[in-house]
Order: C-alpha cells, then sequence, then structure tokens
C-alpha cells in the first residue's frame, strides 16, 4: 500500500496510523521552524537596538513562588519574634533612612533657624541705619533695591534621599541580628573561639558509617557509640550533654535513624552546656561515595556560606551552623560547604572549587543584576562534589536541652496552608 507524502489538513485526523504520525511530525516541524524564525528574527533586531532587549528581559520576569513571597505587615511582642516573617535586613535599611532623613530635617531646621536669625539682624542694622541718616526717597529705593536680592539668596533645601535598592544577593549578612536575639540566646551569638563537636547516634542506630561521614563533614569533631552493645546502658542525652560538657565540647550532634529503614531521619544539634536544642528532619540523604564524579575529602577546614536566611528564625539558625565550623579557613583545600535556605528547606552541599579559563563555548560571569563581573570576565570556576549532599527543615528549638526544657518555636502543619508565606 502506497501513502501519498502530501501535508494532512488542519483539523482533519487521519484514520491511519502512520499517516497521523507522520501529520503530527510535519505539524510539530512546522512550528519549531516558526519559533526559531521568531527568534532569530528577535535576536537581529536586538542587536540593532538593545533596548529591545532590556525592554524584554524585564517584562519577561517569571513568576515563582519566592518572587511572591509575603512578610508580616505588623509583628507583635518579641516573646514571638521568632514566628515573625520579616525580612531583617530590609527592616534595618528602613530604619537607618528613617533615622538618616530626621536627622537632616533637624539639622535643615536648625540652618532655617539660623538663617532667620541673621536676616532679621540684617534688617534692623537697616532700619537703624536708614533713621540715623535720614537719606533722601532715591537712597531709600536704592537700599530697598539692595535688600530685595538679600532676602530672596535663602538657602535651598538639598534634593530628598532615595529609597536603597533592594538586596543584590542571597548571602545572609549576620552583622544585622536583632537585639532581642542576642539578649535571648546569648551563647549562640557569643561562642568559643574554637569548636568542638560531639556526634553520636539514637538508641539502637545502626547508622555508624554516617555518623563517621559527618566527623569528616564537621571539623574538630568526634564519633562516639550511644552503647556499647544493644544490652549496655542507654544514656540520655542530658547524661551526653554533661558528659561532653565536663570534657570541653562545645556542641552536640546527634543523628537520628529511621524507624524502618537503616537510613538517617533527623539531625539533632545542642549548644552546650544548657541549650538551645535544635531538631532538623533529613531527607535526600547521599553519601559522597554515590555521587557521579565525586571527589574525595582532603581534611581542610571549610569555607561556610550561608544564603537565604532573612527572618528572626532564620538568621538564628543561620547562627547555630555558623558555630560549627572554625571562624578561619584553610583557603589552601579549596573546600566550601553551602547552606542554601529556600522554601523553609536547607540544602547542604560540599565542594571543592577551581578557577581556570573561560573557554570560548563559555560565557561570562554576571552578577545578580545582569551585568558582567569587572576582573573576572575571562575567569570560570569549575566544581566537584565531595558529599554527603542531604536536605534539612527545621522542626522545633527546646529552650533548653529536650522537650521538658521548654520550646522556643515549633513546627505546625497548619504554618504551610498558605504557600507564599515562610519562616526562615
Amino acid at each position: 500500500m502506497v501513502y501519498s507524502k502530501g501535508a494532512v489538513p488542519m483539523g482533519i485526523k487521519p484514520k491511519n496510523k502512520l499517516r497521523r504520525q507522520s501529520a503530527n511530525l510535519a505539524t510539530k516541524k512546522a512550528k519549531e521552524e516558526k519559533k526559531r524564525d521568531d527568534r532569530l528574527r528577535r535576536r537581529r533586531e536586538e542587536d540593532k537596538n538593545p533596548a529591545l532587549r532590556a525592554a524584554r528581559q524585564a517584562a519577561n520576569v517569571p513568576k515563582t513562588i519566592d518572587a511572591k513571597r509575603t512578610w508580616d505587615e505588623g509583628v507583635g511582642d518579641e516573646e514571638d519574634a521568632l514566628g515573625w516573617a520579616v525580612d531583617v535586613e530590609q527592616l534595618a535599611k528602613r530604619r537607618k533612612i528613617a533615622e538618616e532623613t530626621a536627622e537632616e530635617e533637624g539639622v535643615l531646621a536648625a540652618l532655617r533657624k539660623r538663617d532667620g536669625e541673621v536676616d532679621e539682624l540684617q534688617e534692623e542694622e537697616a532700619e537703624e541705619m536708614d533713621s540715623m541718616l535720614d537719606s533722601d526717597s532715591d537712597s531709600d529705593s536704592d537700599s530697598d533695591d539692595s535688600d530685595a536680592p538679600r532676602k530672596q539668596s535663602k538657602r535651598k533645601d538639598p534634593p530628598k534621599r532615595e529609597t536603597s535598592p533592594g538586596s543584590t544577593s542571597t548571602a545572609t549578612n549576620l552583622d544585622i541580628s536583632p537585639d532581642f536575639l542576642k539578649k535571648k540566646f546569648p551563647a549562640l551569638f557569643e561562642p568559643a573561639p574554637e569548636p568542638k563537636i560531639l556526634i553520636t547516634n539514637s538508641i539502637h542506630s545502626s547508622l555508624h558509617a554516617e555518623c563517621e561521614i559527618l566527623t569528616d563533614f564537621f571539623p574538630n569533631s568526634k564519633y562516639i557509640r550511644r552503647t556499647a552493645h544493644a544490652h549496655a546502658h542507654k544514656y540520655s542525652v542530658k547524661e551526653i550533654a554533661a558528659f561532653a560538657t565536663a570534657r570541653g565540647y562545645t556542641t552536640l550532634v546527634i543523628l537520628m535513624q529511621d524507624m524502618h529503614q537503616k537510613k538517617p531521619s533527623g539531625l539533632d544539634v545542642v549548644h552546650l552546656p544548657t541549650g538551645p536544642h535544635f531538631h532538623f528532619s533529613i531527607s535526600n540523604w547521599i553519601e559522597g561515595k554515590k555521587l557521579p564524579g565525586h571527589g574525595n575529602s582532603t581534611g581542610h577546614i571549610p569555607e561556610l556560606i550561608l544564603n537565604g536566611f532573612k527572618t528572626p528564625l532564620g538568621l538564628l539558625t543561620a547562627h547555630l551552623f555558623k558555630n560549627l565550623y572554625p571562624p578561619q579557613p584553610e583557603l589552601a583545600g579549596r573546600t566550601v560547604v553551602t547552606l542554601h535556605n529556600q522554601r523553609d528547606y536547607i540544602f547542604v552541599r560540599r565542594h571543592r572549587y577551581v578557577f581556570r579559563e573561560k573557554r570560548e563555548s563559555e560565557k561570562s560571569v554576571v552578577g545578580t543584576d545582569g551585568k558582567l563581573v569587572k576582573g573576572v570576565e575571562n575567569l570560570r570556576t569549575g566544581l566537584q562534589e565531595l558529599g554527603p549532599r542531604f536536605t534539612l527543615k527545621l522542626r522545633r528549638i527546646d529552650r533548653g536541652i529536650q522537650w521538658k526544657s521548654g520550646q522556643e518555636w515549633e513546627w505546625k502543619p497548619g504554618m504551610e496552608k498558605e504557600r507564599t508565606r515562610f519562616n526562615m
């Protein structure tokens, strides 16, 4: 049987399967050719007029959930500050602008007052001179003409200060932590100069290999099993915290195991000696050796990158992770640990980086504003993931150690009902 190769009219569905397939392929190919022609034509027009490209990029901003993020307008008592969904950095900028504006208005008011007093003194002196000289009307008119420009020459108000532009980076600014957080959690904001971490596991846990991986992930850390064997004494978290505090440890990390699977399900971080106690859930745990093209750790102290922590709760969590790493990294290792917060999920990654020359097929590095970064036009960065790779979600913050000490903040299912409001 022979089929004609002519195009099938639009709106007509052939009964033969082969003809339907060829018709669909022809229609798809025609659409792709039209899209390609439109794209090439638009590129030619934008090369001639770059303003068209800028207008198109400004109008084609994707409407993501992060872009639609909403913030709380009014804030209440500072006791519930960890529940505020407010951008601390933007609040600090607005407060600073308001203070500078008030200060400028006060200076301008003082200058106006001084200028008014000077003008009054000059007018009084002029009147006295006129009365003493008893000059004629011509001289009076001349004096009036000479006074007119002096009265009109007053200081002009300076232009009003424009609002500061929005943040151009997702990096967390740890220097703007609110004072009430520092008063409530002084131990987190005044950490020990050198962190020392004790890592252990949950009761009846078999995640010994994963705990050994964490000893490489956290510098200056040591792993001790929760119990020597199945019939040994089951030490509580308070007993372990007292044991660690007596031996100079600054942080206790507990890796929790899933009840029905041999994989991590949670991570508890206790700031010694008295808390607070952070509870995280773990998902998507992948060891470094299972990552494609992975590298091996060299044991150097890594650099730390904290992204996306904006609210009071986020800043408190960022300070917790900051205290787990020494303040001075070993740059020779070229290792970096990234904790990226997005929609209240903290994505944890560890990479080794290298700077190399840009290939001809690659583009230059651009900033968050879309413009080229000066000085690195011909450089690119290569990354090799070391692992482990996992995702954290904050579930609870205890005031002290464990549940009985009271809760500062706790995640509840109703918090995710509004998809554009985030806690961190």
